[in-house]
């Protein structure tokens, strides 16, 4: 899930500092019931099963002829199933990163023998052995949390130590940040901004106003209690009923430092060196365009920049290095929490595809809003991002649905029908979208792995998208586990 401000919701060439700062971050909670991902029953772990060896095989050459930086961005509100496509190249990039966001963020990907994993903060190249994951300067840390989600993989057989690395200025959130969170929600009343209240935005927010804490202070224990004290006490100032013990907080994390200590290091430095030494970095974005915090649909937006400006800020790498950049956006649309949604559905329809797509929040649990493909918003974020592919995921999903809508245009209040997306949202609020009609295919694609496999028009419904974005619809997601990938050819 994309929290929101108000949107809801190596090797040879790393130092020895780098090497021991490892064992941070990794956000995974494995749970059974699978919140984020379309899960069939018992269908999910038997698709997974086995089947990552089988799509490795099979698309071996597409994934190595990609670029040696990679970018898989989300393009909608996010949850447009950005892991699975992460999971999946993770295997082929010696570096996985991490570059904005926080634990707001929740993916949901499976391992060969079918285990789920839901992760929020590490990256989910944990999963490939040969990889360094990174968390970037971009990302804000809640540190006891990272480590319960550490713990979490070591009793399952995932072990993060000397695999993962967090920047040094990387800037740490705290409970007092979820405490306000929690206050500034309850403040809003009936226009409640459906924040995860993860303590992201106030996360940032301290970050913004230049009195937050980065990682690295941790090391300087008396700066790091001063700072703390400092934020507490603004947070006291602003809000009536805040509580919070920060002189405890304070000697928790005093045994915090020593445990963190290995996993900090220069990763601006880190990313950089790795990529003047040939190593191949993939970067996972989090959250999406459409709740960026410039060009999303503010207020109801994320704390932070999701699009490609913010990655290249986040993990401190330059634009021109960016070779390929990766839109991923389901075959419809979801949002969660409060906000405007042009292409948003009502009823049985909306109610079909939200359990047809196990359509709930990985972080949250709680139900997505549901809508049919919107094209406006999707060039809107091409235009940001500057796709080179688009990965078009959960096409499977509208298998039993006998006509399939696309927006394709919206017309605003005056009349005028436009391609543009509107930066208002009260006028994004009372736009009539404009739709074309396709027919469904009415049969189960689950198991197509070719093109060619394919039904004529869900073939004819790719191929509209693509016609539509001017970007190669080149990945196709048929189901959940790695092998359910389609290479257009």
């Amino acid at each position: 899930d994309s929290s929101s401000h108000r949107a809801r919701d190596d090797d040879a060439f790393v130092s020895d500092d780098a090497k021991r700062a490892l064992r941070l971050a990794a956000v995974v909670v494995i749970d059974d019931v699978a919140r984020g991902a379309r899960e069939p029953p018992s269908a999910a772990p038997n698709a997974a099963r086995g089947g990552g060896e089988r799509e490795r095989e099979r698309n071996a050459d597409e994934w190595g002829s990609l670029g040696r930086v990679c970018a898989v961005l989300g393009s909608q509100w996010g949850d447009e199933g950005k892991g699975k496509l992460v999971d999946i190249l993770a295997r082929e990039y010696d570096v996985v990163a991490r570059c904005q966001g926080g634990a707001n963020a929740g993916h949901t990907i499976y391992d060969d023998d079918g285990k789920k994993y839901a992760l929020h903060l590490v990256p989910s190249g944990i999963l490939n052995k040969n990889a360094m994951c990174v968390v970037g300067n971009g990302v804000v840390v809640h540190l006891p949390g990272m480590f319960e989600e550490i713990d979490a993989l070591l009793k399952v057989g995932v072990d993060a130590r000397g695999r993962m690395m967090v920047s040094d200025r990387a800037h740490l959130l705290f409970d007092l940040h979820k405490e306000i969170d929690g206050l500034r929600e309850a403040e809003l009343s009936g226009n409640k901004i459906g924040t995860t209240k993860r303590g992201i935005g106030p996360a940032y927010a301290s970050k913004a106003t230049r009195n937050g804490l980065r990682l690295g202070d941790i090391r300087d224990q008396a700066k790091f209690a001063e700072g703390l004290r400092i934020l507490a006490a603004d947070a006291a100032a602003r809000f009536d009923n805040f509580e919070y013990d920060v002189e405890a907080e304070i000697e928790r994390y005093k045994g915090i430092a020593e445990r963190i200590e290995p996993f900090i290091a220069d990763t601006v430095d880190y990313v950089n060196t790795a990529h003047k030494n040939g190593k191949r970095i993939l970067v996972e974005g989090a959250n999406a365009t459409m709740l960026d915090l410039d060009f999303g649909t503010y207020p109801f937006v994320t704390s932070s920049n999701p699009a490609l400006g913010g990655v290249c800020n986040g993990l401190g790498l330059a634009p021109r290095k960016f070779e390929t950049v990766i839109g991923v956006a389901k075959a419809y649309t979801t949002r969660v929490g409060s906000g405007p949604y042009p292409t948003e559905l009502h009823g049985e329809v909306a109610d079909k595809l939200r359990e047809l797509g196990f359509e709930y929040g990985t972080t949250t649990g709680r139900p997505r809003r549901i809508g049919w493909l919107d094209m406006v918003a999707l060039n809107y974020a091409n235009l940001i991002n500057g796709f080179t592919h688009i990965n078009l995921t959960k096409l499977d999903v509208l298998d039993q649905m006998e006509e399939i809508k696309i927006g394709v245009a919206y017309k605003l209040p005056n009349g005028q029908v436009t391609t543009a997306f509107p930066s208002d949202i009260s006028t994004l609020e009372k736009v009539e979208v404009v739709y074309e009609t396709y027919p469904g295919w009415m049969s189960d694609i689950s198991k197509c792995r070719t093109w060619d496999e394919l039904p004529e028009n869900a073939k004819k419904y790719v191929l509209r998208v693509e016609e539509l974005a001017e970007v190669e619809c080149r990945y196709i997601g048929v189901g959940p586990g790695r092998d359910a990938m389609v290479v257009k050819p």
